[in-house]
């Protein structure tokens, strides 16, 4: 195993997590550096079987939990619980993203871990948060999008007019996941400074909320002429009995400001390929509009949005630059684009990135080695550092591939540890 130079370095995480959120976590901190320590059931994680060709060992399950090492213990066994809490001592961190009341129920809450280490920082994950008539609701990111508004501002519906999630990744999930590994590093800094621990509690809905904090702010100026209109519309809607479908059809009367973007933050066909405009500014704005001799008045003070005809008028704009982009390809749109300094992309797929020019020069994908499915090149850490360099080090580990070597580092006897896994306590 490649020896640890992130600033985590010797730091020790001990992982109770499923599915993302957790697992996200938890991938960030051992590209840090630390040691992350994977605690499993005797069967595994289930989502380690989640679209799996081998056993066991499916790659959406290997992308989430490299970097690690895996302890399988039965926590529904006391002597399980025995261990966990022999192993506290010796452990810095305690991630978890179990629903609220499960931690408490095996004894592996943060009140009962920190009487075995003081100064613990212990991260709790859940879907929304740890106190409120809501704290022990199950939670998942498809549930979090319908509950903070997420969905409804991306206003998607399927042809039966039910709404549809983002379902490109799971946001909210991976959201959570980057917060948990940014507070647990703000703690162990001010562990380091002061000698104390603490307990950090995250959640979906936080995040989600966060994900639209200029939706979800209240601002009397903008409220009174914008949120409060909407929202009585959409009230008025809903008791009569509006569809979801209908209701999404209102949302865009009401941010037509943003007209302009319709126009060129937004994305064409070309005679081959799609390409994506990301004009955020006028002066972005101005410089296609000065290449493709295009004429609009969307960014003009006095054009009205809301108007008579305005929305006509855009989808006539965006009809004509659709016809114009349909003269080259999107590679050719996005070398001219790129040029004249306005951000620009062809639309590549996911399957394709490995092997992209830019991505092979950053030196973003990092190669490992499973024991069981062979070579592999995984998306490295999402920073580097100069002087503590971060890496990917290890491989999504077997199931309880480590279990012996991890409670003999600990100070479990081989007597203990055989008597352990006889027991089937332990894998």
């Amino acid at each position: 195993m490649e020896a640890a130079t992130g600033p985590l370095r010797n730091i020790r995480v001990l992982e109770f997590s499923q599915i993302i959120a957790g697992p996200v976590a938890g991938i960030y901190l051992s590209d840090l550096g630390a040691d992350v320590i994977k605690v499993e059931p005797l069967e595994g994680e289930a989502r380690r079987n989640s679209a799996a060709v081998v056993p066991n060992e499916g790659k959406y399950f290997q992308s989430l939990n490299r970097g690690k090492r895996s302890l399988a213990v039965d926590l529904k066994k006391p002597a399980a619980v025995d261990v966990i809490r022999r192993l506290i001592p010796h452990i810095d961190v305690v991630l978890i993203n179990y629903r609220n009341g499960v931690a408490e129920r095996l004894g592996i809450d943060y009140e009962s871990l920190k009487e075995y280490r003081e100064d613990l920082i212990y991260a709790s994950i859940t879907g929304f948060g740890g106190k409120g008539p809501y704290k022990s609701r199950g939670g998942s990111d498809i549930v979090a999008q319908a509950f903070t508004g997420v969905m409804a501002a991306e206003g998607k519906f399927d042809e039966d007019g039910a709404p549809v999630p983002l379902q490109v990744t799971p946001v909210i999930d991976r959201t959570s996941g980057l917060a948990a590994a940014m507070a647990i590093s703000a703690a162990l800094y001010e562990r380091e400074r002061t000698g104390i621990g603490q307990e950090l509690t995250l959640s979906l809905l936080q995040s989600g909320l966060e994900l639209l904090a200029s939706r979800a702010m209240r601002e009397p100026v903008h409220d009174a002429s914008i949120r409060d209109p909407q929202l009585r519309e959409i009230q008025e809607h809903r008791e009569a009995g509006a569809s979801y479908k209908d209701l999404m059809q209102l949302r865009p009367k009401q941010t037509m400001r943003l007209t302009s973007h319709r126009l060129f933050y937004s994305g064409y066909h070309t005679k081959h390929g799609s390409l994506i405009l990301g004009a955020v500014t006028q002066q972005n704005r101005d410089t296609i509009r000065k290449i493709l001799q295009f004429d609009d008045d969307t960014d003009s003070p006095d054009f009205d949005a809301g108007a008579p005809g305005s929305e006509e008028k855009v989808q006539n704009w965006k009809k004509d630059l659709q016809e114009i982009f349909m003269d080259k390809t999107a590679a050719d749109w996005e070398e001219i684009f790129v040029d004249a300094g306005v951000p620009a992309s062809v639309v590549n797929f996911p399957e394709e990135m490995s092997e992209n020019t830019q991505v092979l020069a950053m030196e973003v994908m990092s190669d490992l080695v499973h024991e069981v499915t062979g070579p592999q090149q995984v998306v490295g850490p999402i920073v580097r550092m100069s002087e503590t360099p971060t890496s990917a080090r290890l491989p999504a580990p077997r199931l309880g591939a480590h279990s012996r070597d991890i409670l003999s580092e600990f100070g479990f006897t081989t007597d203990e540890i055989e008597n352990l896994r006889g027991s089937e306590v332990i894998l």
